[in-house]
């Protein structure tokens, strides 16, 4: 486990580790590096504690299909890190949609993350718009990140 202070080298460890656990949509999994009483802001929605990340996370996960999330350290300071992020995702329909946030978080001493406030705006595209293209789960390194793809 990564904790604070990070540098530059532990803040970026710690942004692929999260980027690589929320793309295997495993609410489990992802719920284990948050402490048992972490707070959340989620768009208009607030998250108390790690059961409620988990049944969040399942809930978003059975809405956006075919998950892909692509995350970019903006800054960090000792234990403190700022995150973009773009994600694409379809609904039931077949909609595609190109989500674009940006997080902040907060660690304890422990290296878990005891605050996300997460402001995240959908953008409607079309399947031939999409960028993320790997196979589900982990991000292949030789992907292109967010800037290198001019997002």
């Amino acid at each position: 486990m990564l904790v604070p202070p990070f540098n530059q080298q532990t803040a970026l460890q710690k942004v692929r580790m999260a980027e690589d656990a929320w793309n295997s949509c495993d609410p489990q999994r992802v719920s284990q590096v948050y402490s048992e009483d972490t707070r959340w802001r989620n768009r208009s929605e607030f998250v108390n504690g790690r059961a409620e990340v988990v049944t969040f996370l399942a809930r978003k996960w059975a809405k956006e299909l075919e998950y892909r999330l692509i995350k970019e350290l903006w800054a960090w300071h000792e234990d403190k890190l700022a995150v973009r992020f773009a994600y694409e995702w379809h609904d039931d329909s077949g909609n595609w949609f190109r989500s674009y946030g940006n997080e902040n978080w907060h660690f304890g001493v422990d290296g878990l993350m005891i605050q996300r406030f997460a402001c995240i705006n959908d953008l409607p595209i079309g399947s031939d718009q999409r960028l993320f293209h790997w196979p589900a789960g982990r991000r292949p390194d030789d992907h292109p990140g967010l800037s290198d793809l001019g997002l």
